[in-house]
């Protein structure tokens, strides 16, 4: 790849991202603008904002490179990625916007009436979100070492610096335009060299050359050698069930997928921003399979490269070459670089949002842009420590986390009016716990074979019946802690628009929203 082509094109990303979030910046004057964007974001704007902070970097560089090295096994990795909003639709999107919260620790609170499950919430938020930065600052220190052979700190740095400016000078009104740009800009990214990349297969008449002159900074260690590859090898359906369950069951949970549908005004833009999210998502995930088929045509090397991430970064060198290879693989250079920025800035912001009214403190924009720094800096310095887990297996890892904890909780906290605080405590420090040891001993290589590695690298096939279990049970097991304004709660996340659940809220809840109040009362229609 031509650096003389490739640094301006992420220099271009960069700049235009610094731009579109000044013009946030305008329109943001209100705390209500920097949490949820005052609530009214449309659903095209905001399904385009979704979407570009969903496809991240295992999206955009992960999914091709473990299709590279694993074979069409990895296909569940964008199916269960996109089923997940599937799952999203039916039980929580229109529910979660009228709770009226701006956060999930928010409405964790509301529903359960208690201060302590609201932290809880709060620690795995933060805990998902930084988990979940780690691979996109690494991602984008892969992609910086690709074009300039800088160190790989370096990448990360500049996409955590780009973040904060952007978050912290607008909050989420800032972001809201990023994103929306950056998902047309990957899409964009991702089709147009593909075109190319196909015409140049059909060229070569389907007999592909094997091209062994890659990058020396590559071949530095085999890709068989990660615990989830190692652990996907030796038994392959569970491997295989414990991706479907991550992804699927873990999209409701992420924090800043969920922090998006409070940005739209009433249940049915939610639900509308949740089908247009879904053809979005499914069609850029056309995309990423054609790398990896084509990876394994002319690059079979990269299969045991340290980083078959990059395959999406070479092809268009390897295979179109001259100018025209150059030219496109700016292109996708700088559509990996929007990937790491959409998806860090959502992470910070909903990491940013929580730290600044459960941990800071103070709250309002001041002491925001603080914690939007604090934000970034946890998962940077994480960087420094963990690195050779490929991009798509690391988001895996935080899906595990998400569908582990925030599952149970949304999918209960909704529909099952006899959930207690005792048992979310209970669910979310077995379920969500358990899955964050699990990741957190295979990430340090504690245990390295066996059916106890596999079961510590998959986790979410017995965490998250764990979580439902836990609090089904506990609170069965203690029916006289239901809050006692559950039945108003309940009809509010129920009920239209239109009709309304009025109550005041509880003395000691200083985060409650102002939504809520204490009777139920017809609307305008």
């Amino acid at each position: 790849m031509n650096p003389a082509y490739a640094i301006p094109a992420v220099a271009v990303v960069v700049l235009a991202t610094v731009l579109i979030g000044g013009f946030g910046l305008r329109l943001s004057r209100t705390t209500s603008d920097f949490y949820v964007a005052s609530r009214s974001v449309g659903p095209g704007l905001n399904a385009a904002a979704i979407s570009g902070e969903y496809l991240s970097a295992a999206s955009f560089l992960g999914v091709a490179g473990l299709l590279l090295v694993h074979g069409p096994d990895m296909l569940w990795y964008p199916v269960g990625y996109t089923a997940g909003y599937l799952v999203l639709l039916v039980f929580v999107a229109a529910p979660l916007r009228r709770s009226g919260a701006y956060t999930l620790p928010d409405f964790a609170e509301g529903r359960l009436e208690s201060r302590q499950v609201r932290m809880l919430v709060s620690i795995f938020v933060v805990g998902a979100g930084w988990l979940y930065l780690v691979p996109q600052l690494q991602g984008a220190g892969l992609t910086l070492s690709l074009l300039t052979g800088a160190p790989r700190w370096l990448g990360g740095a500049v996409v955590a610096a780009v973040v904060i400016l952007a978050v912290a000078a607008g909050g989420m009104r800032s972001i809201t335009f990023v994103q929306a740009f950056q998902y047309w800009l990957k899409l964009t990214a991702l089709l147009v060299p593909a075109f190319f990349l196909l015409i140049a297969w059909h060229r070569d008449g389907g007999a592909a050359p094997s091209f062994p002159d890659l990058p020396a900074a590559l071949l530095g260690g085999a890709g068989a050698d990660q615990p989830l590859a190692t652990s996907r090898a030796a038994h392959p359906l569970y491997a295989t069930y414990g991706l479907i369950v991550a992804t699927v069951l873990g999209t409701m949970g992420l924090p800043h997928v969920v922090v998006r549908f409070y940005t739209s005004p009433h249940g049915r833009a939610a639900r509308r921003t949740t089908l247009m999210v879904l053809t979005m998502v499914g069609f850029f995930y056309l995309l990423p399979p054609v790398y990896g088929w084509l990876g394994r045509l002319y690059a079979p090397a990269l299969s045991q490269a340290h980083d078959a991430d990059a395959t999406v970064l070479l092809l268009p060198g390897l295979m179109v070459g001259g100018v025209g290879g150059d030219l496109l693989g700016a292109l996708v250079a700088g559509g990996a670089f929007a990937a790491f920025l959409s998806t860090a800035s959502g992470l910070t912001m909903a990491v940013a949002g929580v730290l600044t009214q459960d941990v800071l403190p103070s709250r309002g924009v001041r002491h925001f842009r603080f914690a939007t720094v604090l934000a970034m800096a946890v998962p940077f310095a994480g960087t420094m420590l963990v690195s050779g887990v490929p991009v798509a297996d690391a988001v895996g890892m935080a899906f595990a986390v998400s569908a582990s904890a925030f599952c149970p909780l949304l999918v209960l906290g909704i529909w099952w009016r006899r959930l207690t605080p005792p048992g979310a405590a209970a669910g979310l420090l077995l379920g969500g716990g358990a899955s964050l040891l699990a990741v957190g001993l295979t990430v340090a290589g504690v245990v390295r074979s066996g059916w106890l590695h596999t079961l510590l690298a998959w986790p979410a096939v017995w965490s998250v019946p764990v979580g439902f279990l836990a609090m089904v049970l506990v609170s069965l097991a203690t029916p006289g802690s239901v809050p006692p304004h559950t039945s108003a709660t309940m009809t509010r996340l129920h009920l239209p628009e239109a009709l309304t659940v009025r109550r005041p809220p509880p003395p000691d809840a200083p985060g409650t929203p102002p939504a809520r109040r204490s009777r139920v009362t017809g609307g305008g229609r």
